[in-house]
């Protein structure tokens, strides 16, 4: 089983990635760090406690940062509802978060006393990403890889050239775009290709209690629609841990711009070369939507 840890804002479609992970062979989910992103830290913890009460799963949960970097926090109550996790009566935790310490604290504990190397799946701000780095640079050869839900090949879902995980905390998405580490990112377009469409919807819906749950979140859910197809952004980083074959990937150089108000948290994906700097991500450009769309089911139908 490969560690992970995992920097998430639940957000339905986290919730959904949490899921996968949880119900992967393949995972071993070493430590959740829920950070202020789709709506406030506060909330991003309770929900990831409730998730893991309904799905049956301990696993260490350690709040991260209340707000970006340098910037005020910026919230998506609109797509995900007031608590981040509208639609279902979720049960009460059975499990607190602990406060002693630090987010970034718990990641170093868990990647510096790792005997195989951790994979960092970021599905949210890159804030505790950026600190964890920064604080703790001897335990990046330990890193895997860093997977990620971010950035645009194209125009934006929150500036008109940024995308949301990107824009809320820029400074924190330029320092994790210059890492010394293997970066792998699933860009916004792709969660735009990856829709569940009506028929894979009414599939989950059919997978027991869990299935229950993910059909009360999705009608709840503002990222497309029950008739035309709902985007499954975030699960896309987990998809490309454990199904990477679903993905065309690009080696390229990224550049996050931060000065201008009008750009911060522009993801400059350089396909094409044009600065001739060297490679330091690989990025998404396409999934096969459908075998994702098979792939998804096929885990969740693990929890059923």
């Amino acid at each position: 089983m490969r560690p992970v840890i995992m920097s998430t804002d639940p957000g339905i479609d986290d919730a959904v990635a949490i899921a996968l992970a949880v119900a992967s062979p393949a995972l071993d989910v070493k430590l959740l760090c829920p950070v202020a992103g789709n709506v406030d830290r506060a909330k991003t913890t309770a929900n990831t406690l409730k998730l893991l009460a309904f799905l049956q799963a301990t696993i260490p949960v350690v709040p991260g940062s209340a707000r970006p970097l340098l910037r005020a926090p910026q919230a998506a109550a609109d797509i995900h509802g007031e608590s981040g996790l509208d639609g279902f009566a979720f049960p009460q935790p059975t499990q607190v978060a602990d406060t002693t310490q630090t987010a970034v604290a718990a990641m170093h504990q868990v990647v510096s006393t790792s005997v195989a190397p951790v994979t960092l799946i970021a599905i949210g701000p890159l804030t505790d990403i950026a600190l964890f780095a920064h604080l703790y640079p001897e335990d990046l050869p330990n890193v895997a890889e860093l997977v990620i839900m971010g950035g645009a090949l194209g125009r934006g879902n929150l500036g008109v050239l940024a995308e949301f995980n990107f824009a809320c905390d820029p400074e924190a998405a330029a320092m994790v775009a210059a890492l010394p580490v293997p970066l792998r990112i699933a860009p916004l377009e792709v969660g735009q290709q990856a829709r569940l469409l009506p028929a894979t919807l009414a599939q989950i819906k059919t997978l027991g209690p869990v299935g229950a749950m993910f059909d009360g979140l999705f009608s709840h859910y503002r990222g497309g629609s029950m008739q035309t197809g709902l985007k499954m952004y975030d699960a896309l980083a987990v998809a490309l841990v454990l199904a990477p074959e679903l993905f065309t990937e690009v080696a390229t150089h990224l550049d996050v711009a931060l000065a201008d108000p009008l750009t911060a948290g522009a993801s400059l994906f350089d396909l094409k070369g044009y600065r001739q700097q060297a490679d330091n991500v690989h990025v998404a450009t396409a999934v096969d939507a459908a075998g994702f769309a098979r792939w998804l089911v096929a885990v969740l139908g693990k929890l059923a």
